[in-house]
């Protein structure tokens, strides 16, 4: 009897233990559930309980915005949508049709080249947070955005949707959108990884470039938003750089972004973007999304067969391992985060933000005899004149499209907020329609003009996209460069009809970045540059067209007189659109201003310039030393002082010369801005610190940024060209900056 129950204890006891020890066992393999805890923690529990086919799901889209999710982990999939001017409508599973929801409508936030003409880093910072909240509340996990390609030619089809020619202000407002984007639980995807500045054969096309090049123009804003902002996705570009595939570049992704700039995150894929299982296995590209040709999910590279080929033993376990880890930190920090923000969808605070947006990257170009703002109590009559005084932006594009909840025009913000007070006299005036009778709708926009005491004119572009003589054309839309950067429809024709009908003639440009204005721009009294803004667009342009607003943006580009004048178009073909596939950079890190200034070419509005109902002065400039070691900072102040009768605001821009260099620099470089809010009377105090960092070039002989040992000026001023204060200063010894720690050496 005792026998018989020591061993009924000793199974009781040893039943236990392996219960205890089951348990164990299980609470350890579902670490990875915890959110509390550390996220690489959690990875590095799940990994080992992966099979291999579990692990190549994660490497590839299985619908048009989404990877697999893990099931038998109770994780569920990634989802991703576009950007950056709102988050998309949802579209079907499996093809780009609309998903006919009725719950999808969105924010239609201002294009980023409006943004950027804000040159305001606090709704930047807003335009993410919006963005982030959106993209929370549909339940998308990343979002496509912000694009960062520099403008290198106005004809590219995709400007509107970037950020201009500077690599400064570029990664100064894109630092601050991704940090938005980012807060609220939201990744983002900083995009097009790297070169793609033309629309024109986008999927082939070959950039050549040299190093300098590279590190000074191309790729700032890609390290800033990397090192300053900790993006969490890089989407790779559809061309080719240096003769391989953007998508799948070992130099790109393996050597610089992943190497030297310690790229922790997951590398995307264009749509479409990936054409080799070698080259995406081996040289970085972590998720293939999009891929065409009639092939199935499982049929991507990075799907069947690099499983296959990690069966044969043609691929180490590890670089799958090192994909996973980094699509799995995404996940643990997105859909499988624990509490985030719940985010927000199409409040009136966001909408109010689009308002702010749209009012501050409004760019008012020329006042000749301060014909504006125009005075509601005297003027009873305005022709409103032009396609786009009625036309609807948002929905179109290409993957800017967006689905607005609303959208104002301009003709309906002007007759919301003065359509009580003022008669207002419409005439079509042009239409991309090219089936209509041009010269009767030019006859009645004279008509309107001649009735009216102003005439305002809204001129520029759609992004109308259509199908002539067998070949898919757009303006200021993804796939497409545009064709001539003459405003197409007979606007020139029209412009000049008008202003000889009513000389109190105001022109709105609606478009993207840039477009010959040099037609019209000497005769017409008035000129506003304000792009597709969002859905508040039509309230912002009346608010500044009759002051209720300041007009306080800043162009983001140049503006040039003609096309030759840009350097992509002042030499050979080889330059733009390219020969033989493969496009030439020839000129180098003079882009933009950059190039303007050091040809000596005037431009039509300079980088940097927009006017004010105001006026400001700048005095008082004092620098910290008149020397300093490279590891010093230099501390640069000034006091400006709002010296008009209206409150506004005004952009202060800080640009650095080298005096002396062993290589050819531009003649200044923008390397600091604030913008300043100023009532009437009031000044201000602005201050910049200035480094090593911010005077240094790319010496490709010793792989560093050289700041020499020498002079340096400072210049302080409105635009690039309307320069107010000048400041001297040394730097005593030689910086060497190391590009993978950017410390000094």
């Amino acid at each position: 009897m005792k026998k018989k129950i020591i061993l009924t204890v000793a199974v009781v006891l040893c039943s236990l233990v392996a219960i205890g020890f089951m348990m164990g066992v299980f609470r350890n393999n579902t670490l990875y559930l915890d959110p509390t805890l550390p996220v690489g923690q959690r990875v590095e529990n799940l990994l080992p309980q992966l099979t291999l086919q579990e692990k190549v799901s994660l490497c590839h889209g299985n619908s048009k915005f989404t990877i697999s999710g893990l099931p038998r982990f109770n994780i569920p999939e990634l989802t991703m949508s576009d950007g950056p001017c709102g988050v998309r409508e949802d579209c079907l599973r499996d093809a780009w049709g609309s998903a006919g929801r009725t719950d999808d409508s969105s924010t239609a936030l201002p294009s980023q080249v409006v943004l950027a003409c804000t040159w305001n880093k606090q709704l930047a910072l807003q335009q993410g947070i919006v963005l982030g909240a959106e993209a929370r509340y549909r339940n998308k996990d990343v979002i496509l955005a912000p694009g960062v390609n520099i403008m290198r030619t106005p004809l590219c089809g995709r400007n509107f949707e970037y950020l201009g020619e500077d690599p400064f202000l570029t990664s100064r407002m894109a630092v601050n959108l991704i940090r938005g984007i980012q807060s609220q639980g939201t990744a983002a995807c900083v995009k097009h990884f790297l070169a793609n500045n033309q629309e024109y054969q986008r999927n082939t096309i070959n950039v050549e470039m040299d190093e300098r090049t590279l590190r000074e123009i191309y790729l700032p804003a890609f390290r800033a938003a990397v090192e300053e902002a900790s993006v969490m996705c890089v989407m790779g570009a559809y061309n080719k750089f240096r003769g391989q595939h953007c998508c799948h570049h070992k130099y790109l992704l393996q050597d610089l972004l992943k190497g030297e700039m310690n790229f922790g995150g997951v590398v995307i894929s264009d749509w479409d973007g990936c054409h080799s299982t070698d080259e995406a296995v081996l040289n970085g590209l972590d998720i293939e999304m999009g891929t065409e040709g009639g092939k199935k999910y499982n049929e991507y590279y990075l799907a069947d067969p690099f499983l296959q080929g990690l069966k044969e033993g043609r691929y180490k376990e590890s670089l799958l391992d090192e994909k996973v880890r980094r699509v799995l930190r995404l996940i643990f920090s997105t859909t499988m985060a624990g509490e985030r923000p719940r985010g927000a969808f199409n409040t009136k605070e966001h909408q109010l933000h689009c308002l702010y947006v749209a009012s501050e990257g409004i760019v008012l170009l020329k006042n000749d005899r301060h014909l504006l703002p125009l005075d509601s109590q005297r003027i009873k009559t305005v022709a409103v004149i032009g396609h786009n005084a009625f036309q609807r932006h948002a929905g179109g594009g290409g993957s800017a499209y967006i689905k607005a909840l609303y959208e104002i025009t301009p003709l309906e913000g002007l007759q919301r907020k003065y359509g009580k007070k003022i008669t207002f006299h419409v005439a079509e005036g042009y239409s991309p329609d090219t089936t209509v009778d041009r010269k009767k709708l030019l006859r009645e926009a004279v008509k309107a003009a001649s009735a009216s005491q102003v005439a305002i004119v809204f001129a520029g572009l759609t992004h109308v996209a259509k199908e002539e003589n067998g070949r898919w054309t757009g303006w200021d839309n993804e796939g497409f460069d545009n064709r001539t950067w003459e405003l197409p429809w007979g606007q020139y024709e029209l412009i000049e009809a008008v202003r000889k009908a009513n000389p109190r003639t105001i022109v709105v440009v609606i478009a993207g970045p840039a477009y010959s204005l040099a037609p019209f721009a000497g005769k017409v009294p008035a000129l506003l540059y304000s792009s597709y803004a969002g859905m508040e667009a039509g309230n912002a342009i009346a608010a500044v067209l009759f002051g209720e607003v300041n007009p306080s943006g800043k162009l983001c580009f140049t503006y040039p007189v003609n096309l030759k004048d840009v350097p992509a178009h002042a030499q050979t073909s080889k330059e733009y659109p390219g020969e033989d596939g493969t496009v030439h950079y020839t000129e180098g890190i003079f882009t933009g201003y950059r190039w303007y200034e050091s040809r000596n070419i005037k431009p039509l509005f300079c980088f940097g310039h927009g006017l004010s109902y105001t006026t400001f002065r700048y005095d008082s400039l004092v620098l910290s030393s008149p020397a300093i070691n490279p590891n010093d900072t230099l501390m640069v102040s000034l006091k400006v002082l709002n010296s008009g009768t209206r409150d506004g605001a005004e952009v202060v821009q800080l640009y650095i010369h080298d005096e002396v260099s062993t290589v050819e620099r531009p003649y200044k470089e923008l390397k600091g801005f604030e913008k300043v809010f100023l009532r009437a009377g009031q000044a201000a105090k602005v201050t910049f610190n200035i480094t090593a960092k911010e005077l240094s070039f790319w010496d490709d002989r010793q792989k560093k940024f050289v700041a020499e040992k020498g002079y340096f000026k400072i210049f302080i001023g409105s635009s690039s060209q309307d320069i107010r204060l000048t400041g001297r200063f040394e730097l005593k010894e030689t910086a060497y900056i190391s590009p993978s720690s950017a410390k000094l050496k």
